[in-house]
């Protein structure tokens, strides 16, 4: 728990950091009282056509979509929405990121050949294309969008993982715990796991940011959930609705404005945490 206050602590004081922390905590306020406060129903349409991207007003403060529904309740549901693709997507894709890092760095053998030969094929490949053409496969949901994302994220989290475990994999403890007939699976998962997860810590911050835009991505495509309106799919039916050539700009400026926000929150924290958790990046 010291270790965690102290973390926080340095992040607070750095200005990157305290930056980052603060947008994030305005983000997920949205996400987690928003809706309670103010609900949504998606499901909503207007009963007239004089509903539809009216603009901002003491009844609307930041006025209606193309189905007469209110933007704010829309935009506060939609934080939800990003922050849970986001979270789940970074979870799948840091959990198999971390076991291929661990594994083909720990055994010298042909297992960490393979594994490794996976993953160049999987930086190799542009993931963002890879990404529209899977969810385009396989459909339109959330979970579907969620295992995409983290199926096609963890690459960058497997080379770091792995380099890291190259290194401790090495240090003199490790053989000595070895020679004590300690098995592979207790020197990797209690021995050499602790010593990688500042760095996933710091990494899967970083992930986060990633994850959410891949799904604002989407989302903006038309490959998103149609059913739970994110960011991205707010997006997406301003620019079907023709909302800038109409002059709604309250329809396409909050949700634009949305992942800005928690994008460059989690990436400021990231780098901040990243300075903290890895001695070498530390400012001078």
């Amino acid at each position: 728990m010291k270790n965690k206050n102290s973390v926080l602590s340095q992040l607070w004081k750095d200005h990157m950091g305290k930056a980052g922390l603060i947008l994030l905590a305005i983000v997920f306020v949205m996400a987690i009282l928003g809706p309670m406060v103010f609900p949504f129903d998606s499901s909503q349409t207007a009963q007239s056509s004089s509903e539809i991207l009216n603009a901002p007003s003491v009844e609307h403060w930041l006025g209606t979509d193309d189905m007469g529904r209110d933007v704010f309740r829309s935009l506060l549901f939609g934080a939800r929405i990003s922050l849970f693709v986001g979270l789940m997507a970074t979870l799948i894709s840091i959990i198999v990121g971390t076991i291929v890092g661990l594994v083909s760095g720990y055994y010298r053998s042909i297992i960490s050949v393979i594994l490794m030969r996976i993953t160049d094929v999987f930086l190799a490949i542009p993931v963002l294309p890879l990404i529209i053409v899977l969810a385009a496969v396989f459909g339109q949901s959330i979970f579907i969008t969620i295992m995409v994302i983290g199926l096609t994220s963890w690459p960058s989290t497997a080379r770091i993982v792995r380099s890291q475990v190259l290194s401790i994999r090495e240090r003199m403890y490790i053989e000595r715990i070895k020679n004590l007939g300690a098995s592979d699976f207790r020197l990797m998962f209690r021995h050499v796991f602790p010593n990688v997860l500042p760095l996933i810590y710091a990494n899967t911050v970083l992930v986060i940011a990633g994850s959410i835009l891949s799904e604002a991505t989407l989302a903006f495509l038309g490959l998103g959930d149609p059913v739970n309106v994110s960011w991205g799919t707010m997006l997406h039916y301003a620019f079907v609705s023709g909302a800038m050539g109409r002059g709604a700009w309250w329809y396409i400026i909050p949700p634009g404005v949305g992942i800005l926000v928690i994008v460059l929150g989690f990436t400021l924290a990231g780098h901040c945490l990243d300075e903290i958790t890895n001695p070498k990046l530390r400012r001078v």
